[in-house]
């Protein structure tokens, strides 16, 4: 049996509907890495991809069959349950694979209805048997009598709630914090940038590559970030990327870190990323070092993504720059060993649902609650590893105010300055925090990022 579940051989027309399957196939494996190992859609569909040599229209049938169905996997699971008149536990998880597949083709795609149901039907058979055929033509034959909105309001009843929620594929308690931190009158627009794929972003390593370099290879330069560059495609086609002198990252990433740098009276001696992995902001910041006669640390808790840190690191001078294998809550270094630290924190990632749009439904609200304590466990240990006079910089990829304002709000009573950090990106507009406007607050509607939120903290002397 192959990765994909087509046996070898069989007769002619059956190998030349394997062939016609191909993508939806190979969809369907990274669909399986997702629902049952955990992996994230956009690290799946790129090994997938790989692993099976697609490129051009069939890499991006692959990308739009997996980014899609995970983005609305709520409405479709709600949809294929209302059809199948069943139970979703009572279906077979790769038989509900391909109707989640096939709902996308025929709710989301331009795929004719035909096709969608046909092909289906055939996936179906290679990979779990003819037995199940009935129930998967049956089943996406009905979904296909309703559009999207059809569904969603039969669904909903007069519900308008969930029926916004079935039509853009978020979780009422998503919306609800969204709304917490944004304008209501831009919470569709935030609702449907969420669901629009992501441009590639590239990012140079200062000291060792130019934003004029990868404009020269063909990448279309940032509108901020004076590190980055817009490409579509494998970013591993380019020269600078495949030699390490420049790597992936989002803008807003990028731009936390120059608002940082920016920071006036900025101080050298040691730097710390206390949460480095996979290392694209320690890479910014290694090779902004220089500039202020600073050593890089960067620490990150788990080996295989400190391994990670390394790697993105590698063309640096090892001199300027220590990786160590360290939780950031026991750091092992003494108290105010550094004049700048960057605590980077794990959080939900709801501020990149478009690039991990699985994301929205792993998560619950509780999971906020849980993470919350770590972080300001991790911003505790941050204040305290930072000289007096010294920046902390906290971050995250969420706007959710319980991992934002919740979290900062509790250190900004004692011996700290909160820093104006809309003030260093002036040329971004639109960039402070709605419901504290010392912060900066990203968003994929208004600025195309990642919703990263920035505070940045000056220790008393």
């Amino acid at each position: 049996m192959s990765r994909l579940g087509a046996r070898p051989g069989g007769r002619p027309e059956e190998r030349g509907r394997r062939r016609m399957d191909r993508p939806r196939r190979t969809a369907l494996e990274a669909l399986r890495e997702i629902d049952r190992n955990g992996a994230y859609a956009n690290l799946a569909a790129r090994r997938v991809i790989e692993d099976q040599q697609l490129t051009g229209r069939d890499a991006a049938f692959v990308t739009e069959l997996v980014f899609g169905t995970c983005r609305m996997l709520g409405s479709y699971d709600a949809i294929i349950e209302l059809a199948a008149g069943r139970d979703l536990d009572s279906l077979q998880p790769d038989v509900l694979d391909i109707l989640r597949l096939g709902a996308h083709q025929l709710l989301g795609t331009r795929v004719p209805a035909r096709a969608a149901v046909d092909t289906s039907v055939a996936l179906a058979a290679i990979v779990v048997g003819e037995r199940v055929c009935g129930l998967v033509n049956a089943v996406l034959r009905k979904i296909a009598r309703r559009d999207l909105a059809q569904w969603a309001q039969r669904l909903a009843g007069g519900d308008e709630e969930r029926r916004r929620c079935l039509l853009t594929g978020h979780p009422q308690w998503i919306i609800d914090a969204f709304a917490e931190v944004l304008p209501t009158d831009e919470i569709d627009d935030l609702l449907v940038a969420d669901n629009e794929a992501a441009e590639p972003t590239l990012v140079v390593r200062p000291g060792l590559c130019s934003r004029d370099e990868l404009v020269e290879q063909g990448a279309e330069a940032t509108r901020w970030s004076p590190w980055g560059g817009v490409r579509p495609g494998n970013p591993a086609q380019l020269p600078a990327v495949r030699s390490g002198r420049a790597g992936v990252q989002d803008e807003g990433s990028q731009l936390v870190c120059l608002a940082t740098s920016r920071v006036p009276g900025l101080g050298g001696g040691r730097w710390l990323d206390m949460c480095a992995g996979p290392g694209g902001k320690s890479a910014l910041l290694r090779g902004i070092a220089p500039e202020h006669q600073a050593l890089l640390v960067a620490g990150e808790a788990q080996e295989h993504r400190a391994k990670l840190v390394s790697l993105a690191l590698r063309r640096y001078p090892h001199q300027g720059h220590q990786v160590v294998v360290a939780d950031g809550r026991r750091l092992p270094f003494p108290d105010g060993s550094f004049s700048l630290v960057l605590a980077d924190v794990p959080c939900s990632g709801l501020g990149a649902l478009r690039r991990r749009p699985e994301s929205r439904w792993r998560r619950w609200p509780e999971d906020v609650g849980e993470l919350a304590g770590l972080q300001r466990e991790l911003l505790a240990s941050a204040l305290a590893a930072c000289e007096p006079g010294g920046v902390v910089a906290y971050v995250t990829c969420s706007p959710h105010r319980g991992e934002t304002l919740d979290v900062v709000g509790q250190f900004t009573e004692g011996p700290v300055e909160v820093l104006d950090a809309p003030a260093l990106l002036p040329e971004v507009p639109g960039c402070a925090a709605h419901a504290d406007p010392r912060f900066v607050q990203l968003w994929p509607h208004r600025h195309r990022t990642d919703a990263m939120f920035l505070a940045l903290l000056r220790k008393a002397n």
